[in-house]
């Protein structure tokens, strides 16, 4: 797997182009060589995302879900909001896993760059001119892994993983169909969580 061969495809599903990206998608090749093992395509692989949403770089988990196949559509990945730059890849079959973050060197140089003061200014990530951003994202592709990445040793993990739900019923006041596992029975009632809540 290599990074070009995804960039445009993550480039796509991102929306812009931004050097946090393809930070994340680095990250997460670098995460599936040191397990040795391949793309999700199912739910083989889960991650533990670092991040947040309230700095700046929170781009970096959509290069991360990219690389690695782990989506929150298929569940088989979890944001911890301690906003840093590092997930853990869990092989879920193996109940092995790796952790990778930006070196706190590297990432607090990318931080003075040009892209993140534009962006501290208040402009979008689309908005800021190809002369600055395009130089940036060549950088971040060009560098070598232990240039950006602390990659740790692959490590145990026993995780247990719940197998999926697939009976639904309607809500008795809205009337939307509810999976069984989130259905709260109130007053003889069975409710969605919303409308469990509705005084």
């Amino acid at each position: 797997m290599e990074t070009r061969d995804y960039l445009e495809t993550a480039l796509r599903f991102h929306g812009h182009k931004c050097p946090a990206m393809p930070m994340g998608l680095r990250a997460g090749i670098a995460a599936l060589k040191a397990l040795g093992v391949d793309r999700a395509v199912n739910k083989e692989l889960y991650v533990v995302a670092e991040t947040g949403d309230t700095h700046a770089a929170g781009c970096f988990v959509d290069g991360v879900m990219s690389a690695t196949g782990c989506t929150y559509g298929k569940s088989n990945i979890e944001k911890k909001y301690y906003n840093k730059m590092a997930f853990t890849l869990i092989d879920v079959k193996r109940q092995k896993a790796v952790r990778v973050s930006l070196k706190p060197e590297f990432f607090a140089n990318a931080l003075k760059s040009p892209f993140v003061q534009k962006r501290a200014a208040g402009v979008e990530p689309q908005d800021i001119e190809p002369a600055i951003t395009d130089p940036l994202v060549e950088k971040v592709l060009s560098l070598t892994d232990e240039q950006f990445l602390a990659i740790g040793k692959v490590v145990e993990y026993p995780m247990k993983r719940g197998k999926g739900i697939f009976e639904a019923v309607p809500c008795t006041v809205c009337g939307e169909m509810v999976f069984v596992d989130k259905v709260i029975e109130k007053d003889g009632r069975k409710l969605c969580v919303p409308c469990s809540e509705k005084k």
